[in-house]
């Protein structure tokens, strides 16, 4: 085990209180794209004569639902993308005191489906759905495989996803509980994202604690602002502090 692991596992071992902060680059270890991929919006906007900046959006969804669903079927819910090396890495390190809170900011439920337990899931999830009007639940296959835009079975109102789209603030209750996370964090490791992240840098500002570690694979400007910073893919970094789990 190199240096920069010896470090980073006496960091965590040192920590009362370490919140995990999971970007991006966790999702991107399962194969998924994301939207802010340029080659992708690009093959989108081709596809659907539109970005997905447009579509994928609060304001679509109310006016044209039709499309709406019929995007988000074939480019969000197309794939069952599986938890990534990162994710059962972080169920190791939680089920050994080592982490005590999650953030993510991916939709797949990722972190939770690789048996993490407490996660804050600050974009929502495509497994959560309901109706708006009468509170029905729907699980993510009913619109997967509805063929037209689904709708409630009670009031016939269209299901609502339950994702937060662009054009949408992120749940107030959420980002609430975020803020008192990273406040109380000895240790914030972010994993897979940057300070600077368009999800993560509202938060990282509450930080009072000792650490702020960020595994990625990227340089970026902000990393100087960080205590420790470690470039691979996350999964490969956490599997590999020499925990015996």
């Amino acid at each position: 085990m190199g240096e920069k692991y010896e470090y980073l596992k006496k960091v965590l071992d040192d920590s009362h209180y370490t919140v995990a902060l999971c970007g991006s680059g966790i999702l991107a270890e399962t194969g998924c794209r994301t939207f802010q991929n340029q080659d992708y919006a690009y093959e989108i906007e081709q596809k659907y004569g539109r970005s997905p900046e447009d579509i994928f959006a609060s304001a679509y969804y109310m006016t044209r639902p039709d499309s709406f669903f019929e995007f988000y079927r074939a480019e969000v819910l197309k794939k069952d993308w599986k938890p990534s090396e990162s994710c059962y890495a972080l169920k190791k390190l939680e089920d050994a005191g080592k982490i005590q809170c999650i953030l993510s900011d991916n939709i797949f439920d990722l972190e939770k489906r690789a048996g993490c337990s407490n996660v804050l899931s600050l974009r929502g999830s495509i497994y959560q759905n309901r109706c708006p009007k009468c509170g029905q639940e729907y699980p993510m296959e009913y619109i997967r495989d509805s063929k037209k835009t689904p709708r409630c079975r009670n009031c016939n109102n269209v299901v609502r996803p339950g994702v937060t789209l662009y054009g949408e603030q992120l749940d107030s209750h959420l980002t609430s509980l975020a803020a008192t996370e990273v406040e109380k964090a000895e240790v914030l490791l972010l994993l897979g994202t940057k300070l600077s992240s368009d999800v993560y840098s509202n938060y990282v500002k509450f930080f009072e604690g000792e650490q702020i570690v960020v595994i990625h694979e990227k340089e970026h400007y902000t990393d100087c602002k960080a205590d420790m910073v470690i470039y691979d893919q996350p999964g490969k970094v956490l599997s590999n502090l020499g925990y015996d789990f």
